[in-house]
Formats: C-alpha cells, structure tokens, sequence
C-alpha cells in the first residue's frame, strides 16, 4: 500500500467520487474515507476488494461504520445499498 501522504494520484478518483462537491471538500471526504477504509479493512485477507468498495460506499453515504466487522446499523445508506442480485455492496 502506498504511504497516505502522496495523494496526488487520486485526482481522478475524487472528481468522479465527489462531482457536485467544491474541490477543497471533495479532496478532504476523500481523505476521509481513506483513513476509514483503512481501518475498517484491517483485518481482511481481501484488502483490495474491500478498500475498493468502502471506499465506493463511503464516498456515496459520506459514513462508515465503525470497527472491522459489523455495525452496518450505524450507516443505513452503507447497510441499504445492494448489489444487483440483492447482496450487500459495503463490506
């Protein structure tokens, strides 16, 4: 994993996570949701896919729930969001 100082790579990632916010604050929630996907991810053997997607839900809910597993409740946009066939799009 790159070291989260050097942002510069996700430009393009925040303005199409973030398009109808000021760049200032579209460049801060994605910080945000870095660190929280970071530490919600933790403990995965599937760090990509689960960086992928709570980053993905993060940047839609604005909200990640607290620890590594669980706690969905305290999101319903992260809870509520699912996949075409009707699982769960946030890990």
């Amino acid at each position: 994993m790159e070291p989260l100082g050097d942002h510069s790579h996700f430009k393009i990632l925040c303005s199409w996570m973030f398009p109808c916010r000021p760049p200032a604050l579209r460049y801060q929630l994605l910080i945000n949701c870095i660190h929280k996907a970071v530490s919600k991810c933790s403990k995965t053997s599937f760090k990509k896919p689960c960086m992928f997607f709570c980053q993905k839900c993060c940047a839609k809910c604005l909200c990640v729930p607290p620890g590594t597993y669980g706690n969905k409740q305290v999101c319903p946009c992260y809870n509520n969001w699912k996949t075409k066939r009707g699982g769960p799009k946030c890990p």
